[in-house]
């Protein structure tokens, strides 16, 4: 339970104040979706601190915004200390809206079940209690179908020794929290980066998923490997390597990508795994690459850095452990971040090369409407 949180801002949630701007509410509390041209859906996930999964979610490309609340309890209108104390029955929740014609429902539990203990049914790591527990809320049939299915699979897949506790229930009304924990991780970067790194999340994560689980099939495996020292002094420039492999950096506006415009993705250079796209790429004034989101979440693993006497989130390559970067919350809408990556530890392939370079899943995401 997060205690440290200054007087003054509980104060501020005892009032009851509700999340701006998210327009009017349905019978259940969600948003209703606003009138624009896209087709917007939406779902709710419980992993832990929301803090956590609001951000986990915000970086998926096609999530349009993520609101922190409450559900699945008795008490109406709750407040922050009502539910932390644990005596309402709600849990810490967000409510992702998505854009499904960019990402599907699938692909969000895919992104929930890898940032969560699934097997813990006492809540999530260093938060105790049924305010804390993991559980996806349904709004339709379609949904608990697709749910059920996603934990049966992942109980199936063996990657986990304890049965999955992962509750799946029906979604009641959402409450959205109070505003100071809307975007909490970044207007407040370094005490989440902070709570963030000392609640055991990421760490356990890490182990969770960074190899393969005993009894998966072959065929499933993602083929995206680190290979051994000496073949990476040999196969990289020693600019490449100190980057990668001892967390350098490169001079600015000095290297292959930060002034690249051309379409297409970029791996990592160690491993290959797909990375960042140009879809997604800004002009950061920085003089590196930068980009608004990832292009699979799931290749991103995030870690508190403390080095040059400050608090900074390293961004670095799952299946390759290369270090890539920074994550910093000062980039463009709609994500607000800005990923500043080091163009020696990535590798460009334009969009005309993905089918025989083995990317050609992601050919689609150039295509005109």
């Amino acid at each position: 339970m997060r205690t440290w949180i200054p007087l003054l801002i509980l104060l501020t949630a005892t009032a009851g104040i509700l999340l701006n701007g998210i327009g009017s509410q349905s019978e259940t509390g969600e948003p209703m979706e606003k009138s624009d041209e896209r087709e917007i859906e939406s779902a709710v996930f419980a992993g832990g601190c929301f803090w956590c999964t609001e951000s986990d979610f915000e970086k998926v490309d096609g999530v349009i915004e993520v609101i922190s609340g409450y559900t699945g309890g008795q008490k109406e209108n709750p407040t922050y200390t009502e539910v932390s104390s644990g005596g309402t029955g709600h849990a810490e929740a967000a409510l992702v809206r998505y854009d499904p014609k960019k990402v599907s429902y699938e692909k969000l539990l895919e992104v929930f079940w890898r940032h969560i203990d699934p097997t813990d049914p006492g809540g999530q790591f260093a938060d105790r209690g049924t305010q804390y527990r993991s559980a996806i809320f349904y709004k339709n049939e379609i949904q608990r179908q697709l749910a059920e299915k996603s934990k049966q699979d992942l109980q199936a897949s063996g990657r986990f020794e304890r049965p999955i506790a992962t509750q799946i229930v029906p979604l009641t009304r959402f409450y959205p929290a109070e505003n100071y924990h809307q975007d909490y991780y970044k207007k407040n970067p370094i005490r989440y980066n902070w709570y963030r790194s000392g609640s055991g999340r990421d760490s356990f994560l890490k182990k969770a998923w960074e190899k393969e689980p005993e009894n998966r099939n072959t065929s499933e495996k993602t083929g995206y490997t680190k290979p051994d020292d000496a073949v990476l002094r040999k196969r990289l420039t020693p600019l490449q390597y100190e980057v990668t492999q001892k967390e350098g950096t490169e001079p600015p506006f000095k290297n292959a990508y930060w002034d690249n415009k051309k379409a297409g993705i970029y791996v990592d250079i160690v491993s290959g795994e797909p990375l960042f796209s140009s879809l997604d790429k800004f002009d950061s004034g920085t003089g590196w690459p930068s980009f608004t989101r990832p292009l699979d979440p799931a290749n991103i693993v995030e870690k508190t850095d403390c080095r040059l006497l400050m608090v900074r989130t390293e961004v670095r390559s799952r299946h390759g452990e290369s270090h890539l970067g920074h994550v910093f919350p000062d980039g463009p809408p709609s994500t607000g971040l800005r990923y500043c990556i080091n163009s020696a530890s990535l590798r460009f392939i334009p969009v005309e090369d993905l089918e025989k370079e083995g990317y050609g899943r992601f050919s689609s995401l150039f295509s005109a409407d």
